[in-house]
């Protein structure tokens, strides 16, 4: 029996000891949606569900060989870089992938952990905004990180637009506005270089969650991987993360929503996204 070739994702990013984040979610994501998953780890963190204890960063030299050796042995169809950690690990990265020029990237611009530990230097932003978001697909900062890369507020769902088309103009990657720490509905807004594509979300309160913009741009670089359209693959990825909210995982007491989820609901079957958590996208030219 002949078997189609799996599509092959890339994630380079940080390792999350406690198992929710980072690589392991990535790893976790593209399994779950049919992608083979290799990774580059960048750094080693001590940490668990009540933060990060320590961080252990790659050195620079072998991030490349990491890199450089996936990128020999397989068709990486879709890359994508979370935690980088360093300037100097950064300026390694973007000059292996300036060189091969990647089908597709996704970068989470990665600088601080949800417990508000610094993951990136503060000598890395202005290098990943002038040498690695030029490359990519689409980059997926959350609100504060929209900020520091735009250079403009986006306290509201206007501003925040608004410092996405200015880090478009910039770079000329889409970016991905994403609304759970913004006011009112936690809808997500894709800035493309024609368009705002508003992705509609339920604002979930008093949930345990951990690990889920991990998830969310795992979840696009495995779409691409397989050919999808962006905006495909956005919402495809939405799909994944409101079944995360969906279907939770349980460990001891506590009932998590976390990014590596997804393998834990495959173990049981569920392979594909809930079909009680639809989400629908609009076109709106702004």
């Amino acid at each position: 029996m002949t078997r189609e070739p799996l599509a092959v994702a890339l994630s380079i990013a940080g390792s999350d000891s406690g198992g929710g984040a980072g690589i392991q979610a990535d790893l976790a994501t593209f399994a779950a949606a049919g992608v083979f998953g290799t990774c580059v780890v960048t750094a080693l963190t001590a940490q668990n569900l009540a933060g990060v204890a320590g961080v252990a960063l790659a050195e620079p030299a072998f991030v490349a060989r990491q890199l450089e050796a996936v990128l020999a042995g397989f068709e990486v169809r879709a890359i994508k870089t979370g935690m980088l950690g360093s300037r100097a690990i950064l300026d390694e990265v973007a000059d292996i992938l300036a060189r091969v020029n990647p089908r597709a990237l996704v970068v989470d611009p990665i600088q601080w952990s949800g417990r508000g530990t610094r993951l990136l230097d503060p000598d890395a932003l202005e290098a990943c905004r002038a040498r690695l978001i030029p490359l990519a697909t689409l980059v997926t900062p959350n609100v504060a990180e929209l900020e520091e890369l735009s250079g403009r507020p986006a306290r509201s769902v206007a501003q925040a637009i608004d410092a996405a088309k200015m880090l478009r103009d910039r770079t000329g990657a889409a970016v991905l506005v994403k609304g759970g720490h913004l006011p009112g509905p936690a809808d997500d807004h894709l800035v493309t270089r024609d368009v705002v594509i508003d992705f509609p979300g339920e604002r979930i309160e008093g949930v345990e969650t951990h690990g889920l913009g991990c998830l969310l741009s795992a979840g696009v670089a495995a779409g691409l991987a397989r050919g999808a359209a962006l905006v495909e693959a956005v919402a495809e990825s939405k799909r994944r993360v409101a079944d995360a909210f969906a279907r939770p995982i349980v460990l001891g007491s506590r009932t998590l929503v976390l990014g590596t989820g997804a393998a834990y609901r495959a173990a049981g079957g569920a392979t594909t996204p809930a079909d009680d958590a639809p989400l629908a996208a609009e076109a709106i030219a702004r």
